[in-house]
């Protein structure tokens, strides 16, 4: 198993499951100064690191030389620039991580010639961005007349981070036509769980309620589809090894919440298990997204992914929270140093 961001959020929750069902597990890691692992630390035993950066084509090709020889291997392809405003604050940083990262990977595969079971590109949500008015006959809708988005919808990525996403889910299509590379893409909906940055919605929510009494955010009336990180490592799992090649999956909870209901989930939550008293929320007009790049209402169906393997969601809201809550918690160190609200 070869997984790229594997120190990072949702990578380093796959690789815990991988080296816990005994799987081979090869770590590429962007190479720093420190040469710290992060997140995987504690695995630093059980797997074998790569350190190196998505955007050179020669890190990349030495890493990936390890699997010439071997006939089974997955390639998880979670690293990536991840987060939405980042991205219009670092667009050039986004796209040749996002795009050229996942080129050099692709490339990188043809070139060593490597025989692999399948190569997972991780897109996301964003990709659908906002309803097209002029494509309203192509979506699917819910009995309560939402959007349910699937494999089929269409997509109208509104940040630099969506489209270079969706231009890395195409340049993996791309390559599955071309050379008959066994690709997957995968859309995980809006995750959230332990180890996720802080500056994400969950993540300031929680951290901000542990040190202050009033919560500072963005937009609340956006909707989006919270997805528990363990399911999100489940359904990679499912895609890889039982999707089809040349495909497309899309999974999350399959419900969603505005930013404002979520919030006071979390605050309720934290509450009830004694982390936290009362709290209050404010909006702050610099939270926003610029212009009109917000993504009014994200909401998936997942009937493909649950036909072929039974995947559904096993963590609900509120134990999720609960979870991520606690790791907050008891790992200040982690994130003190990494907020945006200072």
């Amino acid at each position: 198993m070869f997984v790229t961001g594997a120190a990072g959020f949702v990578g380093s929750h796959l690789v815990d499951t991988l080296v816990e069902h005994d799987a081979n597990v090869h770590a590429f890691v962007r190479a720093t100064s420190s040469g710290e692992l992060g997140n995987i630390t504690h695995q630093a035993d059980e797997i074998t690191v790569h350190r190196g950066d998505l955007r050179d084509k020669a890190s990349v090709e030495n890493a990936l030389s390890a699997l010439q020889g071997t006939g089974d291997a997955i390639i998880f392809h979670l690293g990536a620039q991840a987060h939405v405003g980042e991205s219009w604050d670092r667009p050039y940083d986004t796209v040749d991580s996002n795009v050229v990262g996942t080129l050099n990977l692709l490339q990188s595969c043809i070139d060593l010639d490597l025989d692999i079971d399948k190569f997972d590109t991780a897109g996301t949500s964003e990709e659908y961005g906002n309803v097209n008015e002029e494509k309203s006959d192509l979506y699917d809708y819910a009995t309560d007349g939402g959007v349910l988005l699937s494999e089929r919808s269409p997509v109208n990525p509104k940040s630099v981070y969506a489209t270079s996403k969706l231009t890395a889910d195409f340049l993996t299509m791309n390559y599955y036509d071309a050379y008959g590379l066994p690709t997957v893409t995968t859309r995980m909906f809006n995750n959230y769980g332990p180890r996720q940055n802080p500056r994400y919605i969950t993540g300031t929510i929680i951290t901000q309620a542990l040190e202050r009494e009033q919560i500072e955010l963005g937009a609340l009336h956006p909707k989006r589809d919270m997805c528990y990180v363990q399911d999100g490592v489940r359904g990679h799992l499912h895609v890889a090894l039982a999707g089809e090649s040349g495909e497309q999956y899309v999974y999350g909870y399959g419900e969603n919440v505005t930013m404002r209901d979520w919030a006071n989930m979390i605050l309720s939550v934290g509450k009830d298990h004694d982390y936290w008293g009362e709290r209050e929320i404010v909006q702050r007009d610099d939270r926003f997204r610029p212009g009109d790049s917000d993504v009014e209402e994200l909401r998936v169906g997942y009937e493909k992914i649950n036909r072929l393997t039974g995947w559904e969601p096993a963590v609900s809201w509120e134990e999720g929270i609960r979870r991520t809550i606690d790791w907050y918690a008891k790992n200040p160190q982690a994130w003190k140093m990494r907020v945006d609200w200072r």
